[in-house]
């Protein structure tokens, strides 16, 4: 793939947040339990996809090098001495709104979501909430595709149990 250059960098960055700044807000939410964080968490993903739009080389989808941006921009804010110093917890409520008013199932299913430990949470957002398949979730996350299938397995049975307070099948 030809590296982008000039104009065609705004234009390429343009269909960029279109195409996908609901969906990394989204995954930026949940993940960092606070909608101000994600809205600077989605603002940092595209400044560091223009700064590196060169060295995208389509091995992957835009999405899916997007969504990795995303993740690893969130892992370095949760590392961040300050955010330690912030109460992350959000309102459901304060979420961004879909299109139609979350049912009440779909409200305890993102709660279960965010409950689950960050690897699982991760998974379950790329591969279900997105609808990346196991290789561009693994390809995101910068693992293998056993490993998605493992975790995406444990969130599952997480999620399962949280649900319906029983066993996983």
């Amino acid at each position: 793939m030809t590296p982008v250059q000039g104009p065609d960098r705004e234009e390429r960055l343009n269909h960029m947040v279109l195409a996908y700044e609901k969906d990394l807000l989204r995954l930026c939410c949940v993940y960092l339990r606070d909608v101000g964080l994600a809205q600077d968490a989605v603002q940092e993903t595209f400044l560091k996809a223009y700064r590196h739009m060169g060295r995208f080389n389509g091995k992957s989808s835009e999405k899916t090098w997007l969504m990795r941006i995303a993740i690893n921009t969130c892992k370095d804010m949760l590392r961040g001495s300050w955010f330690r110093h912030v109460d992350a917890a959000t309102n459901l409520e304060e979420l961004p709104l879909p299109v139609a008013p979350p049912s009440v199932e779909h409200i305890a299913l993102t709660s279960a979501i965010m409950s689950l430990p960050r690897k699982q949470m991760e998974v379950i957002l790329l591969h279900c909430d997105q609808g990346m398949n196991i290789r561009e979730t693994a390809q995101a996350l910068g693992i293998s595709p056993p490993a998605v299938i493992n975790r995406l397995k444990r969130a599952r049975s997480a999620l399962s149990i949280a649900l319906e307070g029983g066993e996983a099948p």
